[in-house]
């Protein structure tokens, strides 16, 4: 028995006259009462009472047209899931961020994709840029919200976001007072920065434009999250680059300071492994790159 047995079926039962059957169908009547009388006796039972004038449904016919709906029913909904799965509205996208991401555009992206795509499940990890990489390579995460650069081959990265580096400075400190200020102003302060091996990229950076302002910064404090490193500023253990968007902490005890180097930027990026072609990543980096060039227009 094939699903088109099961139409025809429904299809006759239905119309209850084998020619308008037929039409419906776009077949010819004799194919039609031939599949029928094939689904009768592979069945068993007889289907439909058939004479000259009319046609009518046996009991049996009666309770197999109920069953014979469902299942027709469900093979719809099965194709339409197939189908949406394919094209990345059903699923689930596992997204791993930094902390700090939280303070931009990766809400409202997320939101929106929830609103126009309900029936994807998103599973978040609050991940350092270093342990996403891990996560990605182990296949552990979809797609990673992290600190460029990254310099893995394995990975596709697209630039996210672009924002200016910042001063975190206790409110006490002889420099907070100051509107801006240049990064040699820095230098023999005490920094609180994030181990390297949690985000190479951005520590390298960091580390780049203190010594470009000709010092190397003084670090006596490391901490994982940029908002415990802003945390410890506020208790008075030493000064920190931030990305402009943690701002938004508004951490008591702390303020923040711009810098006048042009080039003190910090990047987010998205980063995928290059093989990975599950559907609803490509429609979340659809949304994304949407929601960008909307922004940027």
């Amino acid at each position: 028995m094939e699903l088109r047995h099961l139409r025809y079926f429904v299809t006759v039962a239905e119309e209850l006259h084998f020619g308008h059957a037929a039409q419906r169908l776009r077949i010819a009547q004799p194919p039609l009462s031939q599949q029928i009388r094939q689904l009768e006796e592979e069945l068993g039972v007889q289907l439909f009472l058939r004479t000259r004038r009319s046609v009518s449904l046996t009991e049996a016919g009666v309770a197999f047209l109920v069953e014979a709906q469902r299942v027709l029913e469900q093979a719809k909904h099965a194709i339409e899931v197939a189908q949406r799965t394919d094209r990345g509205e059903r699923g689930q996208l596992i997204i791993g961020f930094v902390g700090s991401a939280t303070y931009g555009l990766l809400p409202k992206l997320l939101h929106r994709f929830r609103e126009r795509f309900p029936d994807v499940t998103l599973v978040l990890h609050e991940l350092t840029t270093g342990q996403q990489i891990q996560a990605l390579h182990e296949q552990r995460i979809h797609l990673g919200v992290l600190r460029h650069p990254v310099a893995q081959d394995s990975l596709m990265t697209e630039a996210f976001t672009r924002e200016a580096l910042i001063v975190a400075l206790p409110e006490q400190h002889h420099l907070a007072t100051q509107k801006s200020l240049s990064l040699s102003a820095l230098a023999g302060e005490p920094f609180v920065l994030f181990p390297r091996h949690l985000g190479a990229g951005l520590y390298d950076h960091i580390l780049s434009l203190c010594q470009q302002a000709g010092f190397s910064p003084r670090v006596t404090q490391e901490a994982i999250q940029m908002q415990t490193m802003v945390g410890l500023v506020a208790a008075g253990f030493g000064i920190c680059l931030v990305p402009a968007s943690l701002q938004q902490l508004r951490q008591e005890g702390v303020v923040y300071c711009e810098l006048n180097e042009a080039p003190a930027c910090v990047e987010l990026a998205l980063a995928w492994r290059r093989d990975d072609t599950t559907p609803v990543l490509c429609t979340f980096l659809d949304l994304v790159r949407e929601a960008l060039a909307t922004t940027n227009n």
